[in-house]
């Protein structure tokens, strides 16, 4: 028994955490009920949960710390909560994630972290409708991926994208999977109390069963390396956390059987094969254990704990990531709700000057030479160790692996551009052999027939296959550019070219939004960039039948080629000036022969000094034909024959720059308590007008707190003044022309007329003014008409749309008119602004344009959003236009915009971002300004929809400090139009209410924009009453100027000629400046060709100023008194 007493060398490891400096602090992190362990790490980055949702991650670098923004790149993944992610141990940046969405998506990460937020998988895998609950990587096979959902065990083979693997054999839901290191079996825990051991090759795949944890709480297991062995956590049936080690021939007695306390937390091991040390890290627990396992009794020997801060994640960071030199023998990543830290296990030496190899046992590399489908055949071969010696250790494979077509690179049949050659930073330069060959990192064995390995073929490969080898044939090697995948017979890892396989072959998740890409993309050395909305739009206003190239006397692959090579500052610009010249360079024809030989030299002093860290650019390789002369000095004042930047990036609005500002603290309405989230998605969740605000508040039944605006400040506590209703609430509307009438609708069918006191309401009350039975079943939703007054349409669960009169209802208690013809649940509605139309959107993927006083069914039908999770829908352009929003197939919130006369097709489309949230839109017609949020977000998007393409220009999008639960605009007379404010909301968070305020920056902000504030429609006020609305009498609403008494307005001070006669009568039209090749006007409204007007103008009122100033020359040394010449004797 002497062996028991045997010091150990890791005995002694201790852990050392870092000071709050050196972690990652002020992060996002929630409470998720998931099988994974919410944090996962390569050699080179970290990714874990993001925010309460957990449908994002936060990917940085491993070596990362202090504060993060709440505004940093996000990898928005899913539409829902992430339950489990893990690395390749072969790729550094190849990350997996699975989602309660079903889905299970593979995205390939910069090795630096994310510069932008990326949204485009490398590709989709479907798991049939089930919530994936665990997934992982095959130690030893390259693109082997296991993923269980409820209780299905699958393997997916990434190479070729399909299921190899499908074992439904478990009684209930897989709780964890582990493999084992040589990577033949695989042993999994389930919620049915057992654990089993599976061989996925075997004809017979279940090994053996055996019972194991007593209790339905999650349980864990993880194989102990190379062993015969595995260990699991969990709870006995007294709910006492267990830790249970089994031999695998004799699975159904346990080795060892450890009891540790009654926590609640669910132990999560990390177990390091190399030094057998095992961590338990319990989610909700302060302290981290650490033990060492051995192969006899006592089995487990603890070491050193930990104790600090409240766990939330766990994960272990691979071994080659490792301070060898300070005597790091491990590292545990331990995610906190608002913190990252690196808990260092250092084993203490009296120096660490050298290395020492004791501690440091040879580890499998990152190089190996089996990938899915040799291991599917049957062929078996461990993983090449490598030295964690830093002497030892050769530099690391930087190759990408490549799982099907990029999102958003260009076609060669397409004359599109890509933003990924134009924009994009070339990688760093390969490791170059003497000859100039690329070397390979690690030799691959190649196999014969017979599946063994083939001693004549162990040469390493030194050199790559020429990309005509594989494909001689241009033509057809254009066509199968976007076909990029590894050889079936060779590892992905290895450095020989695998040869394109069938197009079919690769069924990307996004590949309706795909685009063939250039042949030698991968040699390029361009890494990906996810188009952000800004660059989608621009790459949308390229037409099919633009002259792009058609002109050039070079060909395409030569002058994309050079293009890319010495772009390399592509990053760096921010001049839009450069960005219009490299625009054109890329589509005016250059003619000469001397270009030619110009790029061609350009490429080949890129290649020789791809060495130096200066970016290179050469403007006038880029420069149009039409302008060979030297560029003149630019000055503030544009040159009229000057190219608009305008026609190069489209119309340039002037809302490009809004800012949303929210209000004072003094003006928030706060501690407003049990704000209610569960309500139906078919509702906005918050509705206010210019004199009172409804919040939805939970409890029993439905609650509607009404509060008055002008109250601001902190609420009492106690109980708040609400409307009680005895169902649960669906929807709510305010009366546009009534501000006392509120419309409550509930699932029991009824809806509920309120009118509030003119002091505002007082105390809770349950006795509405009236009660309308308008369905037999659940209400989705209610509208007001927007001209006409008592006039109101419901929808609800029974398909139907009913429109109401309100002034007779209490006689026939009938609806006027009934709308059919919806096949499934309606998610939303809206009346065109002259009240004629009603569209709506449907769950079957369909819009539906009624005319409801002409026909009961729809008039004009088209297909809408594909995705079945829900969609809004808004009218625009003075009803010329149809704004859907909604989700695709991969759950990406998506805005479309249509015509309203022609519903056959989308005129745009625009994907935004991944999030479970349903986008809410908010439209001024004034402006011509889309606002778009969800419920849990925290971004307003802002767009200007126009009539021509691309339709949808993006402005500058609004980022709140904190998660609003629902936002709600105000008429455009509550405008402060002196302060340049187009537009005013009101945003609910889950205590407070804020105003915000969004304007537009002007120099001149003491004047009247009438540029930006044109007469608005008086829509407070009804236009025709109900009576006469249906009877099919339409009137359009007065026009109403924002122009306050006594301002000029800037057109007139701009330009003498337009100003109005000197009266009181405020204009009637806003005089907007047209835009003409004679008349540049800039966004700010500015007409050089009167500058000198203007400057004589502002010398009048300076001398005006100056003439009525008391001006005293007289300094102030003048009033002292002087000392007589006696005094400076003394």
């Amino acid at each position: 028994m002497a062996w028991r007493f045997k010091a150990s060398k890791y005995k002694n490891a201790a852990p050392i955490v870092p000071k709050p400096e050196a972690c990652i602090r002020d992060i996002c992190v929630g409470s998720y009920q998931t099988y994974g362990n919410n944090i996962c790490a390569s050699a080179s980055v970290m990714a874990f949960n993001w925010e309460h949702v957990g449908s994002s991650l936060a990917v940085l670098p491993l070596d990362d710390c202090g504060r993060k923004s709440k505004t940093m790149p996000l990898l928005h993944a899913h539409s829902d909560t992430i339950t489990d992610m893990e690395f390749s141990p072969f790729h550094d940046g190849l990350l997996a994630t699975g989602s309660q969405d079903c889905l299970v998506k593979i995205w390939n990460i910069p090795l630096n972290g994310l510069s932008e937020s990326l949204t485009n998988p490398e590709c989709t895998l479907s798991q049939r409708q089930r919530r994936v609950e665990t997934l992982g990587f095959n130690p030893v096979a390259d693109g082997l991926l296991h993923v269980t959902s409820a209780t299905v065990l699958s393997l997916w083979d990434l190479i070729t994208q399909q299921e190899i693997f499908c074992n439904n054999d478990h009684g209930d839901v897989i709780q964890s999977l582990s493999w084992k290191r040589d990577g033949k079996l695989l042993a999994t825990s389930c919620k049915d109390k057992s654990v089993r051991i599976v061989d996925p090759r075997s004809p017979t795949p279940l090994v053996s069963t055996a019972t194991s944890h007593q209790s339905i709480k999650d349980s864990r297991v993880v194989w102990l390396g190379e062993q015969d062995r595995i260990l699991t956590t969990g709870f006995d049936s007294a709910r006492l956390r267990q830790v249970i080690i089994r031999d695998i021939r004799n699975l159904s007695t346990p080795e060892k059987t450890l009891e540790l306390d009654c926590s609640t937390g669910i132990l999560m091991p990390l177990y390091d094969a190399d030094t057998c040390m095992l961590f338990l890290a319990g989610k909700g627990d302060t302290t981290i254990a650490y033990m060492e396992v051995s192969d006899r009794d006592p089995y487990l020997i603890e070491g050193i704990r930990h104790s600090g801060e409240q766990t939330k994640g766990a994960c272990l960071v691979p071994k080659r990531a490792l301070r060898v030199m300070e005597g790091e023998v491990n590292r545990v990543l331990q995610l906190t709700s608002s913190m990252v830290v690196p808990i260092m296990y250092q084993v203490p030496r009296k120096t660490y000057r050298d290395y020492h190899a004791d501690l440091y046992p040879d580890t499998p590399g990152f190089v190996t030479h089996l990938n899915s489908t040799m291991w599917v055949k049957g062929v078996d071969h461990p993983v090449p160790k490598m030295s964690l010696d830093p002497s030892k250790r050769g530099p690391e494979s930087s190759e990408k692996p490549r799982l099907g077509p990029k999102p958003f690179s260009s076609s060669q049949n397409s004359q599109e551009f890509s933003f990924d050659k134009v924009f994009s930073v070339p990688s760093a330069p390969v490791t170059q052999s003497g000859n100039g060959s690329q070397e390979s990192q690690s030799p691959p064995l190649q196999y014969n027939n017979g599946g063994s390995p083939d001693k004549e073929n162990m040469s390493p490969v030194k050199q790559k296959s020429s990309p005509s080898k594989g494909n001689s044939d241009d033509n057809s090697q254009k066509e199968m550019s976007n076909i990029e995948n590894f050889n079936d017979d060779k590892s992905p890892t290895s450095d020989v070219e695998a040869n394109p396989l069938k197009e079919n072959d690769y069924q990307n998740g996004k590949s309706d939004s795909s685009i063939e890409e250039e042949p030698n993309s991968s040699d390029s050395g361009y890494k990906p960039k996810t188009p952000s909305t800004a660059e989608r739009r621009r790459l949308f206003e390229v037409k099919p039948n633009s002259k792009e190239g058609a002109d050039t006397c070079v060909t395409d692959d030569t002058f994309d080629d050079a293009i890319g090579k010495f772009e390399r500052a592509g990053n760096q610009r921010s001049s839009i000036a450069e960005r219009r010249r490299m625009y054109e360079g890329r589509s005016v024809s250059v003619q000469e022969t001397a270009s030619t030989g110009m790029i061609a030299a350009t490429a080949a002093a890129v290649e020789a000094n791809q060495s130096s860290p200066t970016p290179i650019r050469r403007r006038d390789s880029l420069k149009s034909r039409r302008s060979p002369e030297p560029e003149e000095k630019r000055t503030s004042i544009p040159n009229p024959s000057t190219k608009r930047t305008s026609t190069v990036f489209g119309r340039v609005s002037k809302f490009r720059h809004l800012k949303g500002t929210p209000g004072h603290k003094s003006t928030h309405v706060e501690n407003i308590k049990n704000v209610s989230r569960q309500i139906s998605g078919e509702c906005d969740g918050f509705h206010a007008n210019p004199h009172r605000m409804a919040v939805p508040l939970g409890g029993g039944g439905g609650r509607v707190a009404v509060l008055e605006l002008k109250t601001c400040g902190r609420l009492p506590d106690g109980v708040t003044p609400s409307l009680l209703h005895p169902n649960a609430l669906c929807d709510w509307q305010w009366d546009p022309f009534n501000d006392a009438r509120l419309m409550v609708a509930c699932d029991d069918g009824i809806v509920r007329e309120w009118i509030i006191p003119e002091e505002g309401l007082s105390e809770p009350t349950n006795s509405p003014a009236r009660m309308l039975a308008a369905h037999s079943d659940k209400i989705y939703l209610l509208k007001f008409h927007p001209r006409a007054s008592d006039v109101l349409v419901t929808a609800a669960h029974d398909l139907t749309v009913k429109i109401w009169d309100l002034v007779t209802i209490d006689d026939d208690c009938k609806e006027k008119i009934l709308l059919t013809g919806h096949k499934d649940q309606i998610f939303a509605l809206a009346w065109s602004p002259c009240g004629v139309l009603l569209a709506t959107v449907s769950k079957d993927g369909l819009i539906r344009v009624y005319k409801p006083r002409s026909s009961d069914v729809p008039i004009r039908e088209g297909k809408g959003p594909v995705g079945s999770r829900g969609a809004r829908i808004v009218w625009a352009l003075n009803g010329s236009h149809i704004v859907v929003t909604g989700f695709d197939k991969v759950s990406e919130r998506q805005l479309m915009v249509f015509s309203a006369t022609d519903l056959s097709a989308p005129l745009n489309t625009v994907g935004l971002d991944v999030s479970p949230a349903i986008l809410i839109p908010y439209y001024d017609e004034d402006s011509s300004t889309l606002f778009l949020t969800g419920r849990g977000d925290s971004t307003i998007y802002c767009f200007e929809v126009t009539n021509e393409a691309p339709h949808l220009c993006p402005l500058s999008h609004h980022r709140s400090s904190s998660l609003h639960q629902g936002l709600s605009f105000l008429p455009k007379n509550q405008c402060a139009v002196d302060k340049v404010e187009f537009a005013k909301a009101l945003r609910l968070t889950n205590t407070t209410i804020e105003p915000l305020s969004f304007t537009v920056p002007r120099i001149k902000s003491e004047l009247f924009q009438d540029d930006l504030f044109p007469p608005t429609l008086v829509n407070w006020e009804p236009a025709v009453t109900s009576t006469e609305w249906f009877k099919g009498i339409d009137r359009t609403p007065k026009l109403l100027s924002l122009r306050p008494p006594g301002m000029d307005t800037l057109s007139a001070s701009t330009n003498p000629s337009l100003q109005s006669p000197a009266t009181n009568t405020p204009p009637v039209k806003a005089i907007t400046p047209a835009v003409s090749g004679n008349q540049p006007y800039n966004r700010l409204g500015w007409n050089p060709d009167i500058a000198g007007i203007t400057k004589t103008k502002q010398d009048e009122i300076q001398r005006s100023l100056t003439s009525r100033m008391e001006i005293n020359l007289k300094l102030e040394q003048d009033n002292m008194e002087g000392v007589d010449e006696s005094e400076w004797d003394q």
